[in-house]
């Protein structure tokens, strides 16, 4: 396996080299950004197939194009990797119940393709399974070890996707398995803004347009809220662990939350959206509480995560706040 160091007779060590698939998307062209500010000498190589993802590069390191459904060419793809970062999913709840087949072939068959590759050659791996294998939370604060109830197709496939890294890792190479809050913030990728339609976002997309700021009810449902930058940042710090670990020999799965203490209900965030709204600029945002057309869905009024074992095996948590990100948009946009 590679390393990072220089060898005793004065020659460069073989670079680490880093896989990602996803690279396209929200996150994933997060991580292609970071990666490369943390590690220049290490060679990235990033895949998408530009279902939902659109950015074609990041710096020097183009975004290929590759179906992680095809194993062939994706093992084409990701030959000679030390470590793929597995991010490319069907990942909305809403597309995974419109298009359960297609959910079935990227989410389930797709994530066993990498992984089965990840076995054959020795490669770590990094997943994110998603706080959506929980479904309704037993007790509080949620760990990685909290009882598995998905409550939707997505939330199952993901639980599908853990079960199954936990088998093939067995023996063969490490692997870390993230368990991730609900996702918001944006960042720039050449100038561009990257977003996703997560909660913060559609209501401040909503405040800057003058719409109304739309709550499904009862209004009271929370959720734990992390910043796509810390979860991008999370994934190079796991990297470096991992490249210890397949210098050590390790294998097996190690499990870490990624979430941060911040964990408002959805009136809430529509709340402070529409105040900061108001005080940055002199924007009256209206909420209305409307039907809520999904029955999948946990409504518990808290959701506090405990990312201790983040911290102290990664030395990561998160560094954004909802406010902070919040207003920062509405003072640039």
């Amino acid at each position: 396996m590679s390393a990072t160091d220089t060898e005793a007779d004065g020659e460069s060590a073989e670079t680490t080299t880093v896989a990602i698939t996803g690279a396209a998307g929200y996150i994933g062209s997060c991580v292609v950004k970071q990666l490369q500010a943390a590690h220049p000498g290490w060679t990235i190589r990033a895949f998408d197939n530009f279902y939902l993802g659109d950015v074609r590069g990041v710096g020097d390191v183009a975004v290929e194009h590759v179906d992680i459904r095809d194993r062939g060419r994706l093992e084409d793809a990701l030959a000679g990797a030390d470590i793929v970062m597995h991010l490319a999913a069907l990942s909305g709840v809403d597309d995974c119940a419109d298009h359960p087949d297609l959910a079935y072939e990227v989410n389930v068959h797709g994530t066993e393709n990498v992984a089965w590759f990840c076995r054959k050659h020795e490669a770590g791996l990094i997943f994110p399974f998603s706080m959506g294998v929980i479904g309704d939370p037993r007790e509080f604060p949620i760990t990685v070890d909290h009882p598995r109830d998905p409550l939707n197709w997505y939330g199952r496939t993901k639980l599908l996707n853990e079960r199954a890294i936990e088998t093939f890792s067995e023996g063969a190479f490490p692997a870390h398995q993230f368990m991730i809050a609900n996702l918001y913030g944006d960042h720039t990728i050449d100038g561009e803004r990257i977003s996703k339609g997560t909660v913060t976002n559609f209501f401040l997309d909503r405040a800057l347009s003058g719409g109304t700021l739309t709550v499904y009810e009862p209004g009271t449902q929370s959720r734990n809220y992390v910043h796509v930058e810390d979860v991008a940042r999370a994934y190079v710090e796991s990297a470096e662990a991992l490249v210890e670990a397949l210098d050590r020999g390790d294998t097996g799965v190690e499990k870490y939350e990624l979430a941060s203490d911040e964990d408002p209900s959805v009136q809430e965030i529509a709340e402070l959206v529409a105040d900061v709204a108001a005080e940055e600029r002199d924007i009256d945002a209206d909420i209305e509480i409307i039907e809520n057309p999904r029955s999948g869905e946990t409504l518990v009024d808290s959701f506090p995560v405990d990312t201790s074992r983040t911290k102290r095996d990664l030395g990561w948590s998160a560094e954004h706040t909802v406010e902070e990100t919040i207003r920062e948009r509405l003072r640039t946009a």
